[in-house]
Formats: structure tokens, C-alpha cells, sequence
């Protein structure tokens, strides 16, 4: 998540020539009580040369328009439950949808890796710039080329992929297995001068952004021991002394990244001692003398400040299970933050605020487009305490969206791609809870405005939040298909899903003959990650249709009649499917036993 025009000191480092809409190359410059993280300065004017990708808004693909837009006719050999047969017409837009979004997101994959570093292989944090960073290009870029190809494309997975990994642990580690920004030209750090403070930034905001997700898609992997290693260094170089310990930094975005990351990793490695580093920074904001609301002179509801929003209900979760004395510590200080949020943080429709005065309660008059990511913080403290007003707000906040945010999916009139990817995410992270039906309107509407920012040649804007455009599209992607993916992906093969009751109806579609596996997703949160609740969770690729290895399925060939039974661990490790060139295969999946 990157919000472009916020206070963003400009670098010396970077070239005047610079082709990047705007410059961003160093941390937010905050101001308020203590440097913690407050509402921002104003913007500094840093407007560079204009990028030649940057203000398209159009079709970077025309020639796909055909197979986006024109609907299949149903088969002839259908007939019966006209239920059912909405269900299948609704499957067959949704291939259309998703594999739009798909192809957008191997395109983008494409146009980055050509600009990538002839030496090392690694993408530029920003087109025009001679350096990688981790809380940018890997955070919220190559991050999400590793999920695209993950998806997509295995062979670019297990080979460019990983390799850029093993290169940037490589060569940007530079305080124990912390990053800092490689220069392409001069073969070393950017900054001659190690700023540990920075560094920690570094790793915290790559895990956050970038590799939690992957671990929650893949489960252990070397990504997963990418993340565990930053986090393990950064609380080896914590040297804040508090009053509840040592933290290792004040940066109230990052203190909102380790939140968010030691909560997940306590359950995903099994280790108390992320728990304990987690209840630090839990004490710090929320016992101590920093509660967001009460304590600080003015609070940020975007991009750089709801990471601790949301990092606390997380923390919260955690203690919930495994520490309850803590849990109930926390509740008070807790659900003061959030009431207060409710209380002056939104508009009369239910969006948050870019910020709010926590002494007069004046607010800025922009919304943000991470509202979303705010409100995981309060459906996640409802599902654990039952607070109903906080589903309330969440349901008011989705069911106003069609009406009175159509055209303004970035919250803005001229709202970035990136400001379109993380209110879009918000929506469909809480509609996976919540599903209102215009809000999910709302979402097919504004992610045609954001698809329009890609040029032909895969590039959104040419910068680092390119990356975010794709991680939206492929959740986007997964909704539509309810989890279901296929190997070997082809840009001419079209699947999609659409629930029937206790069923999912599916539609398949290639223009050229196909073989391969359909692959049901699975309870990601629990088998992955391990979690004991499957809350809202910023940049998690919410599940839909998740089969369970012990349980039966039955898939039933609407076409031909087809029955048969299978396992759900067939249904998780795939099964073979066969596409005739132009014929559509449709199936009904539903578990054994259920209506």
C-alpha cells in the first residue's frame, strides 16, 4: 500500500531527470507528538519529468475486448433448473472477469521484468531510477510479480522468481539479514551512510506488504524464511527502551508492520517470542502514554497509520487465544480506539477520513482510500467480542458505496491506480464477510477504471505501486472463480464460479483444445498460517469455495450429466480436466451430503 501525495522527502540521491510521476524515494516525514506517526506534512513539490506511462486511462489491449465482453451462448444440450442456469450465465461472466484480470496481471509481470537490471536481474524501485528497496520494490512490486507467477505461470515461479530472491537477500542484506537500497550503478548501498532506522523500515514494511501474503498463499516457503529472518533482526536491533521493553523503533507505520507481523508469525512458526515482541508494542500504544486517540495530538486513518489499527486487532486475536489476561487488559484501551473512530472518523456515509484532530475532532476533508484496511480492525474486534456496532459500520460503509462512490473508487476525482487497488481490496476483503450486493457493484464498476491505467505493454503508471494494481486484480480474480485456479494457466482458457445454494457452478472455456488440472483452493488461514480465526487482514487473498481433503465432493457435468465423486484432496491437488477448442464444460461441485 503506497499513498502518493503525502509528505515524501525528496533524495539528493535520485537524478533531477528522473521519469517518475512523483518522487518517493525516502521514508514519510511525519509530524505531531514524539515523530510517532501522526497525520503528514504537507506535500513537498517533488513533480519529476512526466512518465511516459503515467495519465492513461484507456485500453492497452483492444484486441482482447472481443473475448472480455462478448458473452458465450449457453449450450445447446442445457436445459431445466432456470436457478441453476443463472448460476452458470453468472460462472461464464465471471470467466470473462477474471481472466481479464489475470492476463493484466502476467502483462504487468512482463512489462516490469524489462526494465529489470541487466546485472542483477532486480526491477527498479521506480522506472528511471538506478535502485531496488524493500519497501518499495519488494514490498509492493516484485512481491506481487511472485504471487502473479505463482498463480499463473509456475515455470517464471520457480525460476525468475526465485532467483531475484535468492539475489536481493544477496546482495541487500546489510545489518544481519535486515535490506537496505541496492544502486544498480554503483554496486552498493544507495546511502553511503548506515541509518538503522531506515533499514528497519526496510524489512518491516517487506514483510508486511510483500512476503505475508506469499506465505499466506504458499505456506512455508523461502519467502516465509525471507520474512522470518527480517522480523528475528529487527527485534535484534531493537534499542527504544519503553517502559514495557525494548522496541525498535518509534515510525508509527512500522510499529503497525511488526503488529501485524509478529501476530501472524506467532501462529505460523509455533515461537512464543513473537507474541512477546507483538505485546510490547501492544502495551506500548495501548496501556502506556501512545494510545492513538487519547494520547496523540492528531491521527492518520490512511496508508502509513491503519497499519496499527488493524496490527492491534490482530494482536488482540492472538492474545484472545493464547494469552486472555492480556485480552482483557487490552479490550478497554481497545474498543476506545475504535469507538472514537466511529465517533469522528467518518463521514456521514460511513468512510473514513484521510485524518482527524484527536483534541477538537476537526477532520481533513479527503477520504482515504485504506478505509477499508480500517475497518478490518473493527469487524475482526466484532467477530471477537460480538460489538454489533462495528458490523453496523462496516455494512453502512459497503451499502453506500454504489450510490455515492461510483467514479471515486480511489476516493478521489483523480485518484491514482494504487488508491483504486486498496479501496477496491477493502471492499472485496469485507464483502468476503459482508456481501452486499452493491457494494459488489460498486467493485466490478471501479476495477474497470483502474484496469484503463495499463498501457500495452503490461506497465500501470511506472512506479513501485504498480505492484498493488496486481495484487487487487488477482483477489479480484480469485473472487470471481471462488478460489478455483487451473495448471498450466493459458490466456485463452476462461474459468469462473458463481454460488448456488450449497453448490458452485463452474464454467471453463478455452479457444484452443486444453488439458490440465482445475485446483480448488483450501482454508488457507488454518492450513498456511495456521490461525485460529479467519479474520479481515490487510493484503490477505480472502477464501471462497475452500474444500476440505476429508470431506467428499460431488461434481456433476451439466452438459453431459456426468456424475461422479471425489475426495477433497483431489479437489486440492487438482484434477485432470479436458477443454475442447470453443465448447464450454460446465460443472457443479458441492460437498457430499449437502443441499
Amino acid at each position: 500500500m503506497v499513498i502518493v501525495g503525502w509528505a515524501l522527502a525528496a533524495s539528493a540521491a535520485e537524478p533531477a531527470s528522473i521519469a517518475s510521476p512523483i518522487d518517493t524515494s525516502v521514508g514519510v516525514r511525519f509530524r505531531g507528538v514524539g515523530g510517532h506517526g501522526l497525520r503528514p506534512a504537507p506535500r513537498t513539490q517533488a513533480i519529476r519529468k512526466p512518465s511516459p506511462w503515467w495519465g492513461f486511462q484507456g485500453e492497452g489491449f483492444p484486441d482482447m475486448r472481443r473475448v472480455w465482453d462478448v458473452p458465450l451462448p449457453a449450450p445447446a444440450e442445457t436445459a431445466g433448473d432456470a436457478g441453476i442456469e443463472a448460476a452458470f450465465r453468472l460462472a461464464e461472466l465471471h470467466a470473462r472477469q477474471a481472466n481479464e484480470a489475470f492476463y493484466r496481471c502476467r502483462r504487468y509481470v512482463d512489462g516490469w521484468l524489462a526494465h529489470a537490471d541487466s546485472a542483477t536481474g532486480l526491477i527498479p524501485r521506480t522506472l528511471g531510477v538506478d535502485f531496488w528497496n524493500g519497501r518499495d520494490a519488494a514490498a509492493d512490486n516484485y512481491s506481487f510479480m511472485v504471487l502473479t507467477a505463482a498463480m499463473i505461470d509456475r515455470p517464471l515461479f520457480e525460476g525468475r522468481m526465485r532467483e531475484m530472491l535468492r539475489t536481493e537477500t544477496r546482495l541487500t542484506c546489510r545489518v544481519d539479514r535486515l535490506p537496505d537500497d541496492y544502486s544498480f550503478v554503483a554496486k552498493s548501498w544507495r546511502r553511503k551512510e548506515l541509518i538503522l532506522d531506515e533499514i528497519i523500515f526496510e524489512g518491516a514494511e517487506y514483510v508486511k506488504d510483500g512476503l505475508l501474503p506469499i506465505t499466506e498463499w504458499l505456506g512455508a516457503s523461502p519467502w516465509s524464511e525471507r520474512a522470518i529472518g527480517i522480523v528475528d533482526d529487527i527485534w535484534k536491533n531493537a534499542r527504544i527502551e519503553t517502559p514495557f521493553g525494548a522496541i525498535p523503533t518509534l515510525n508509527f507505520e512500522v510499529n503497525g508492520d511488526l503488529l501485524q507481523a509478529c501476530a501472524r508469525l506467532y501462529w505460523f512458526t509455533g515461537e512464543r517470542k513473537y507474541l512477546d515482541w507483538a505485546v510490547i508494542l501492544g502495551d506500548y500504544y495501548l496501556l502506556g502514554t501512545n494510545h492513538p486517540t487519547r494520547d496523540l495530538e492528531e491521527l492518520s486513518l490512511a496508508d502509513h497509520s491503519c497499519e496499527v489499527i488493524n496490527g492491534l486487532s490482530e494482536l488482540y486475536v492472538a492474545c484472545a487465544s493464547a494469552a486472555p489476561r492480556k485480552r482483557e487488559a487490552y479490550r478497554g484501551p481497545i474498543h476506545e480506539l475504535y469507538d472514537r473512530l466511529l465517533r469522528t472518523g467518518r463521514n456521514e456515509h460511513g468512510l473514513f477520513y484521510v485524518s482527524v484532530d484527536n483534541r477538537t475532532g476537526e477532520h481533513s476533508a479527503e477520504l482515504t482510500d485504506s478505509w477499508g484496511y480500517d475497518f478490518d480492525g473493527l469487524y475482526t474486534a466484532f467477530l471477537l467480542d460480538g460489538t454489533a456496532a462495528y458490523r453496523d459500520a462496516v455494512r453502512t460503509a459497503l451499502g453506500n458505496l454504489k450510490r455515492y462512490y461510483t467514479g471515486r473508487g480511489g476516493m478521489g476525482q483523480s485518484a491514482m491506480a494504487d488508491g483504486y487497488a486498496d479501496s477496491i481490496e477493502g471492499a472485496i476483503a469485507l464483502l468476503n464477510r459482508e456481501p452486499v450486493a452493491s457494494a459488489a457493484e460498486w467493485v466490478d464498476a471501479e476495477i474497470k477504471t483502474m484496469w484503463g491505467r495499463q498501457h500495452s505493454d503490461g506497465i500501470i503508471e511506472g512506479w513501485h505501486g504498480d505492484g498493488n494494481f496486481a495484487r487487487t486484480s488477482l483477489m479480484y480474480a480469485l473472487w470471481k472463480t471462488q478460489g478455483v485456479t487451473v495448471e498450466p494457466w493459458r490466456a485463452d482458457v476462461r474459468f469462473g464460479a458463481a454460488r448456488e445454494g450449497g453448490s458452485i457452478c463452474i464454467s471453463l472455456v478455452a479457444d484452443e483444445p486444453w488439458e490440465g488440472r482445475l485446483i480448488f483452493d483450501k482454508e488457507r488461514h488454518a492450513l498456511n498460517m495456521r490461525l485460529p480465526l479467519d479474520y479481515p487482514r490487510i493484503n490477505q487473498f480472502p477464501e471462497w469455495f475452500a474444500a476440505q481433503a476429508d470431506a467428499r465432493y460431488e461434481l456433476r457435468n451439466a452438459v453431459s450429466g456426468e456424475m461422479r465423486t471425489r475426495a477433497g484432496k483431489e479437489l486440492l491437488d487438482g484434477f485432470a480436466v479436458s477443454l475442447r477448442a470453443g465448447e464450454e464444460m460446465r460443472l457443479i461441485v458441492k460437498r457430499s451430503g449437502t443441499e
